[in-house]
Parts: C-alpha cells; structure tokens; sequence
C-alpha cells in the first residue's frame, strides 16, 4: 500500500497529478483557451529599426548623443562609396557617377543634405568678393577634374571622408531626418537606397557602388532579426522533433511534449505584442531559448511515466504518478531557471531585459502547460513505452563504480582544471564594435567593411565643444583650443581623419585675403571671424548651410572624429585621452562627454559586464536558498551551488582561450546558463535525498541507484539542451550566436559535472557507510539495464 503524502510538495503534487488524469479533457480544453488568448499579442509584436534602442535612457552617453543630435543635423545618413576598378576615382566615369548620386540622394526619402566631392562648397575669392560655388560644374572637362582632384586632396574636410587618402576610391553621404512617426521609415530609405545603388553599377560597369551609413546599420538590425527568424526557427523545429523521438522513442509523447513546449514559444513571443517591446536581434532569441528550456521538465514527466508504464501500471496513474514525484523538482527548477533570466534585468541594454522578461514568461507557460496540459495529453493518447530503457544516451553500467571508486583523484583533477580555467577567464575583456555584430553573410557587413577598407573608418567619435556664450564660436581663443585640439586628435594613431570647424573658418579666411597660403590661419579677432563666416554663409545654397557643424545661437561647435576599427578597450581608452586632453587643456566651458553610437555601445559593454556580475551573485545567492529549502540541507545546498558554478568557470576559460573576448550577450550567458543548469542537479540530489532520507540507503546505495535512475534524463535534457542552443550559434548576429556558443560549451560541460563531480562531491561530503565500494560495484552488476 503507498503510503499516504505528508509534505506538502507531495501532497499537492500528488493532488495535481489526480485532476488531471481525472478530468484531461476539461483541462486540455482549458488550456487550449489560454494558449489562444495569449497568443493574440503575436499580432502587435513589431521589428525595431533603430539601433538606439540598445542604449538605456539613464546612459549618460546617450544623453550626450541627444543633445549633439538636437543641436546639430543628426547624424543618420546614407553613405553610397564609389570605387573604380581602374583605381582613379577623379575619372570621367566614377566623377559622372558622383555627380548623379549626389542628385538621386536628394530624392532618397526624408533626405535633408547630400555631401560630394563635387558639390563641396569650394569658396574661391573674386576680387573684394567671396565666391561659393559647387567644386564642380554640371559638365566636367579633364580641367576640371584635375581641379577637383588637387581640391579635394588638399582639402582636410574632404580627404580621408569623402576621398580616400589615395584618391581610388570616394563617396556620397546623405543625411537623412526621420519623421519618427512610421516605423518602416528606416527599411523603406534603405531599399530606395539599395536600389539607387543598384542602378548606378548597372548604368556604370566598371564601378563598384557599395551603400553604408547609419540608416543601413539600423536596417540591418531588422534584417538580422528576419533572417534569424527565418533561418533559426525551422532548424530548431527540426532538431527537437529528431532529439525528442530518439530519445523518447514513441511518437504519442514526442507530440504531446513539442504541442507543449512550441505553444510555451509562442507564448514567449507574444509577450513582446503584449509589453510592447520591440524586437530586436536579441530579443527574437526566446522562442527558441524557450523550446529548448522548457523540454527540460517535460522529458523527466514522459520518462519518469514511462518508467512506471514499464512496471505493468495502467496509463492514468502512471502520468499521475509521474506528474506526484517530479513536482517538487519541476518546481523548483522552474524557479531557478526564471531566477537566472529575471536577474538579466540588471543589464543595461533593454533588450537584453525583454529577451530576460519573454524567455521567463515563457518557460513559465512551459511550467505550467508540463503540469497539466502535457498529463492530460499523455493520458489521451495512445501513449506505450519503450520495452527497454536503453537508448542512444544510456548511461554506461560502470559509470556509478568508476564515480565511488575514483571520486578523490575527480575531485582533486576538476579543482585543478577549475582553478586553471578560472585565472584564464578572469583575463576576459568586453569588446563591442556593432559592425561586427552582423555576420559576413548580410550585404550590410560586406558593404561596411569594404567602406573600412578602401574609403575610411565608420565609426565617428562626436564631440560637442560649447564656447559658453552665444556668437562665442567666433572667439579667437575658442578658435585656438579647437583648432589645438584638431591638430593633437590628428596625431593620434586611432584617428583616421577629424572634421573640424577650425579647418572651415581657416580656408575661408584665406580666400577672404586673396587666396595666399599664408593667409591660411585663424582670425586674430572676434569681429573679422564673425564676418568671414557670415559672408561665407550667404553664398551657401539651401540645405549646405553651416547648421551641421555649429548650433543656432553660435554658442558650440561639433568636432567629428572618424577612428579606426578599434577594439572596446583600445576605444575606451582613446576616449578617456580625449576628454583627458580637454580637461588639461581647455577652459571647463569646452569641457565635453565624447559620444556617439560606437562610444555608447563600447561604455554599455563595460557597465554591463558589471553589472552582470552583480546579476550572478544574486542568481547565486536566490537559487543556493531554493535548494536549501528543496534539499533540507545547506551543506547540499552549497555543494549543488558549487557544482553548477564550476561549468560555468570552464566555458568562460574555454572562450578566453580560444576566442578572446566577449560582447554584450555573452556576458549574460552565465546567470542564463546558471538557471538551466542546474535543473539536473536539483533532479539528481532530491532523488539521492529520498534513497537516504526515506529508504535509509548507504551513500553508495543512494549514489548508485541515483545514477541508474536520474543518468539517462540527465543525458537527455542536457543533449537537447546542447542542441537547441546549439541551433543559435547560427544567428547572423554576433550578440546572439555569441550566446549561443558560449551557452554551449557551458551546458555541454554540465552533464559531465553532474555525472561525476555531483557525486564524488556528495561522497565526499557524506562519508561512506559500513558497506565499501566493492558491494557498491558487485550491486552496479544487478542494476537494470
């Protein structure tokens, strides 16, 4: 007779598993009704398309960034690059080709500016007059091309920007104002933009027309999140459907648990219509995070029924057995792995924090649908188990004697291995250059890195120096210091070229006194700048003007920094010699935060990884209290925490050696692999504490018999574990296969610490009884197989 349930975990267990072999009809169509009520926010989940949205509103960076982008044009923009392949970009063909992109960029959408080697406003002096025309006149002769070719080559604002320093390559920019008020705004000027692109290489064989520029990067964020959906989605379908039938072996179960976990995606996803997050990237990563954590409990319920189907049990109550036994572990793992994801929410990306709030709201769906709707289906189908437990992730039948026999040289050999590791993980740096977050097979990286290559850097350092009164940008002093600070940024080897105002108020005094070079210097007084720049204002066509570089009331300048493709740190710690340089040098009035996108994502990946690490020792300390209170014991507790941190020191080591290190994502993937993983753990020593605490089994007993028992579930979770993350390390995003992979080594490692660190450590802990490890293995020889 079983005994009747006295904790309240098995009470309650036991009375859940009784409804639904009970009632599986009213609780299939119940949650039936659920699953489609929720799936309806799948209709308002929208693509973002501004990188921005990575950035959270309390960075001090990015505020920096809006107040330059509200003083000056914005910095959105199209970049077509032109590059011959004879090599002369000052041609008659490319020159032709220039000059019709500069006129189709004014018809791209929500176009305000269109910057050329030809249009450059060249001012040239005509007498007492200042004269400023385009560089090049609608007809070009070879004259005039020479003429563009010695301006524009000799001009700072040019070369190194819109020309290559070698005169082979150069290229449009047209800055675009988005309205803001359509969120296809951004994909419709990228596919006008791709488009114009295409009809000029068309029109012009012999050139190649590559397109860049802030508006592609955003594009290209959408287009990752497409293709990976495209692309991930049905490879992980697949995968689960294979993983799951070889391991479950009957069709009846493998549907009833893919029903279930593919409603549990699902679910996840249409958190983002509901919470209103838009997807990104990163975010579109839950579903199949979510299809590959929530098999987890799902395989110990099917197994676990099946096992008790085996000992000629009729089906209802073996799923309501299963469900009694396993609810307690399915719960508490449940919790754990939710803890992992909630703590993400100390990132400071946000859409790290929605990937953390869907994937968590999603294995919770999982959760619940594996406690009630995956026993009701069970109990419906026509479910039959396998005549045997043995399958392709069988343990080995030695493995429990080999454990109690070589426990201490494990133990010592993982300490040493962990220790090992541990120093090269501490060596770890973040590194985040979001060119490189997009994967060679998107046309935007190829584009962005043929710009990098033949033209110039993309990144650009923006600096916004106020000269603390209004009309002061004319002040010879603030002329002094930014022009000081030009010609310093200019020597410095991560710089790749610096567009100053400096550059523009030089030239134009020059022309003001006849051209000659020696006239090339800055005003010696307010009121000569002052003039110099108003006549030389005037002469400005409309959409050309001087509002790019100098805000409305003449208070500040902007001083542009293109750099080269620099690591995080090397950027950082330009960044910091930079603001350093002005503290020193500068009044305090011209004191400035440097900004931009690649300086904001580079100072996200260090607060980040911070404040991750924050993350991790919370996930600690929340999920060391769950198995005290499921294990009863704080000295297992403990142990169950050690022996999950330890594949976590392993993968972390692992990556620094092989890949250096890591951005934003991967160093979420501790607290994300800290919750998974230790589901297993919690199912391996709530199964070794019933045999010792209820059976008054000896240590070895309990070990072995645990080992037997819990080996093959543990295999299985942690292959399809590996799988399903596995499938992410084909995301064309940098930040998502980067998870992926990373993931993956830690929860391959896992199991191995599970089957064999987990009970040498518990060994250990708990001293053999009087039975030794010889009638331990001579019992290994009677186990089941």
């Amino acid at each position: 007779m079983t005994p009747k349930p006295k904790r309240l975990f098995d009470r309650v267990g036991a009375a859940l598993g009784a409804l639904t072999v009970r009632r599986p009809r009213a609780v299939l169509g119940l949650s039936l009704l659920v699953i489609v009520v929720g799936a309806l926010g799948l209709g308002w989940a929208r693509f973002s398309t501004d990188y921005r949205l990575f950035f959270s509103h309390e960075d001090p960076s990015l505020t920096a960034f809006q107040r330059l982008e509200s003083a000056f044009t914005k910095t959105d923009n199209v970049l077509f690059v032109i590059r011959p392949h004879d090599g002369d970009a000052f041609a008659a063909e490319p020159m032709t080709a220039v000059q019709e992109l500069t006129t189709d960029g004014w018809r791209l959408p929500f176009a305000s500016r269109v910057d050329s080697v030809t249009n450059y406003q060249n001012a040239t002096a005509i007498g007492d007059d200042i004269h400023v025309a385009a560089l090049a006149p609608a007809v070009m002769t070879d004259a005039d091309r020479a003429t563009v070719r010695r301006v524009a080559l000799a001009e700072p604002l040019l070369r190194g920007s819109l020309v290559s320093k070698d005169g082979r390559t150069t290229a449009v920019n047209v800055t675009i104002r988005l309205s803001g008020s359509d969120p296809e705004e951004v994909a419709h000027v990228a596919r006008e933009a791709r488009a114009t692109a295409a009809r000029i290489a068309a029109r012009h064989p012999s050139l190649e027309v590559r397109v860049s520029g802030m508006v592609m990067v955003n594009d290209a964020f959408m287009q990752a999140s497409v293709v990976d959906m495209s692309r991930m989605i049905p490879i992980m379908c697949v995968v689960m459907l294979l993983g799951m039938y070889l391991i479950l072996r009957s069709r009846s179960a493998t549907f009833a648990l893919t029903f279930c976990i593919g409603a549990s995606a699902a679910l996840s996803m249409a958190v983002a219509g509901w919470l209103g997050y838009p997807l990104t990237p990163t975010s579109v990563a839950a579903p199949i995070i979510v299809l590959t954590v929530a098999i987890a409990d799902g395989v110990h319920i099917v197994l676990a029924t099946m096992a008790e189907l085996r000992k000629g049990i009729i089906r209802p109550d073996a799923v309501a057995a299963a469900v009694a036994h396993h609810f307690e572990a399915v719960t508490y793992t449940w919790l754990t792995t939710i803890v992992g994801f909630l703590c993400l929410n100390y990132s400071d990306a946000p859409p790290v924090r929605h990937l953390a709030n869907m994937t968590s709201i999603g294995v919770t769906a999982a959760y619940v649908l594996s406690l009630t709707l995956l026993p009701a289906m069970l109990v419906l189908l026509p479910l039959k188990a396998p005549k045997t437990r043995r399958g392709i992730l069988s343990l080995p039948q030695g493995l429990p004697a080999f454990v109690i026999r070589w426990r201490r040289p494990i133990l010592a050999g993982t300490a040493l291995l962990t220790v090992g590791t541990g120093v090269m993980a501490a060596r770890l740096s973040t590194n985040d250059l979001f060119i490189q977050y997009f994967s060679q097979s998107l046309p935007f990286r190829r584009d962005a890195d043929f710009t990098m290559a033949h033209l110039s850097g993309l990144y650009r350092v923006e600096l916004l120096l106020d000269s603390g009164a209004p009309q002061g940008v004319s002040e010879p002093a603030y002329l002094g210091k930014v022009d000081e600070l030009t010609t310093w940024l200019r020597t410095q080897p991560e710089v790749d070229h610096v567009y100053s105002f400096t550059d523009i108020v030089r030239r134009v005094h020059q022309v003001t006194h006849g051209g000659a070079p020696l006239a090339y210097v800055l005003p010696a007084t307010r009121a000569v700048a002052a003039e110099d720049l108003m006549v030389y204002e005037m002469g400005l066509p409309s959409g050309l003007d001087l509002t790019d570089r100098v805000n409305i009331d003449k208070s500040a300048s902007r001083l542009s920094i293109t750099i080269k493709d620099l690591s995080t740190r090397q950027l950082n710690a330009f960044v910091v010699r930079t603001e350093t340089w002005l503290h020193e040098h500068a009044p305090s009035t011209m004191w400035a935060r440097a900004t931009g996108p690649v300086v904001i994502f580079a100072q996200l990946s260090d607060r980040n990884a911070r404040n991750m690490l924050k993350a991790d020792f919370l996930s600690l300390g929340i999920i060391l209290l769950c198995m005290v209170l499921l294990l009863r014991s704080l000295s297992l507790g403990v142990v169950s925490v050690i022996l999950n941190v330890i594949p976590i020191i392993i993968g972390y080591g692992l990556w620094w050696l092989f890949v250096g290190d890591m951005n934003i994502v991967a160093t979420i993937a501790a607290s994300i692999s800290l919750g998974i993983i230790v589901d297993d753990t919690i199912h391996f020593l709530t199964k070794y504490r019933q045999l010792r605490d209820r059976l008054g089994s000896t240590p070895e007993e309990a070990i072995t018999e645990t080992m037997r028992a819990s080996g093959p579930a543990m295999l299985a979770t942690g292959a399809i574990l590996a799988l399903g993350f596995g499938v992410l390390t084909f995301s064309s995003f940098q930040m998502t296969s980067h998870l992926g992979w990373l993931s993956l080594i830690i929860i391959g490692i896992a199991p191995l610490a599970d089957l064999l660190v987990t009970p040498s450590l518990v060994l250990f802990r708990e001293p053999s009884g009087e039975r030794v490890v010889a009638a331990s293995m001579a019992a290994e020889g009677v186990i089941e197989s």
